[in-house]
This record gives C-alpha cells, sequence and structure tokens, in this order.
C-alpha cells in the first residue's frame, strides 16, 4: 500500500527447530515490510515456513535471529509476561478450525477477550453485541457451537478476534475447513474489515481462491522468501 506506514518490519529473520537432536531450518533470512491497513495471504507448500512466520508476527513464537517490528517495537526483546501482554493488546487470532469454547455459548466466547481488560460488564456487553451484530449473528448469540454451521463458528471466532479491536488480525487457513460458500462468505467479511475498518491482516492460505481476497501475496519456498 504504496504511502502507508510500515507497521510490520521484519529484518533477516531466522527461525530454526530442534528435532531429534538436529537442527531443522524453518525460515532464512526473511525481509518483509507490511503497511498498515494492508491484507496479505502467506503461501507457500506445506513445510514452506508461513504458518512459523505467522507465529513469529503474532508473538506466538521467537526468532532465532533478526529484527522483528511491529508499530515500532521489536518484540523479539520481550519478556514472555511483557509479550502475553503484547498480544492481548494487539493480535487478533482466527484459526481453521475456529477454537470456541465448546461449553460457552457465542456471546460468552466473544466476551472472553474482554475479561483481560478493564470494561465493565455493561460495557463488555455493549461491545459483544455490538461486535456480533457486525459478522451478522445478533439472533445467534445464545446458541452453543454445537448449535451453530461452520460458517457461523468461524463467524463467532472472527467477532472474537476484532472485539478487542487488535491492531492485526492473524488468520491460520480461516476457510480450511469451510464449504465453498461459507469460504466466500468468511473471504467477504475479512475484504470488509480491511477496507472499511482498516484492519491489518496477515492470512496463511494454501487455497489461490481464498489468497485472491487478499490485496498481495506472499510466497514462501523451503524456508525463504520468493516475492512480496
Amino acid at each position: 500500500m504504496q504511502g502507508s506506514k510500515t507497521l510490520v518490519e521484519i529484518r533477516h529473520l531466522v527461525k530454526s527447530y530442534s528435532r531429534g537432536g538436529q537442527i531443522v531450518p524453518v525460515l532464512q533470512d526473511i525481509t518483509l515490510n507490511i503497511a498498515e491497513g494492508d491484507f496479505i495471504s502467506l503461501m507457500g507448500p506445506s513445510g514452506s515456513g508461513k504458518s512459523t512466520l505467522l507465529n513469529l508476527i503474532a508473538g506466538i513464537d521467537k526468532p532465532d535471529s533478526g529484527l522483528l517490528k511491529i508499530a515500532g517495537e521489536d518484540i523479539t526483546q520481550l519478556s514472555e509476561g511483557e509479550l502475553a501482554d503484547w498480544r492481548a493488546s494487539n493480535i487478533g487470532f482466527i484459526f481453521q478450525f475456529y477454537n470456541l469454547m465448546p461449553v460457552l455459548n457465542a456471546f460468552e466466547n466473544v466476551e472472553l477477550p474482554l475479561l483481560l481488560t478493564n470494561l465493565s460488564k455493561s460495557q463488555r456487553r455493549e461491545r459483544v453485541e455490538m461486535t456480533l451484530g457486525l459478522v451478522g449473528l445478533s439472533d445467534r448469540m445464545d446458541h452453543n457451537p454445537n448449535e451453530l454451521s461452520g460458517g457461523q463458528q468461524q463467524r463467532v471466532a472472527i467477532a472474537r478476534a476484532i472485539v478487542t479491536d487488535p491492531t492485526i488480525l492473524v488468520c491460520d487457513e480461516p476457510t480450511g475447513d469451510l464449504d465453498r460458500q461459507s469460504a466466500t462468505d468468511v473471504l467477504a467479511m475479512l475484504k470488509t474489515l480491511n477496507t472499511e475498518m482498516h484492519k491489518t491482516i496477515i492470512m496463511v492460505t494454501h487455497d489461490a481462491h481464498a489468497a485472491e481476497a487478499a490485496r498481495r501475496m506472499v510466497h514462501l519456498e523451503k524456508g525463504e522468501l520468493i516475492d512480496g
């Protein structure tokens, strides 16, 4: 996005894992800028490192070396406790399998992240109701996940991800468990969040159709950035 300021700055990022006493390289010398308000898809075959890169940006994991700044803050320098607080304030997660609490209804699932804030009960209710309305589920807020379709469950998950107004939405195969129509609906919702609410979205997908919803695609191959 030309003219927009850089939100995510990645320089010479390296990540490897130890497996069976061997060091397995996953990401090698990744350099990438993501602008505020961008919507990018991370694409690549299984094992290319796209989910690892997403986890690093989300502060779930730490790189071996390199710079990873988000909104000017080098999150590689944060302690585990600081990183947990940073994630709660800055990152909204959307997963392939929704990760909803089965014993909680839609309202309670969306409210969960707000329990970590200083909002009052009435403020939380107002925020949750507004957010469920945004994803078209005002009439389903009392339903548990097993009473909802896959597409509806993913919309609850999207509501939970955006209810705290995070800096970045990270999506790991958000349409991977949905039928084509539900996937199309979810992608349309993500595009709306990006274009109308100016949310910065980073989405891992292996689906070319899903990737087309993004403003740009970034390809990884064997831990290296091919383009982007």
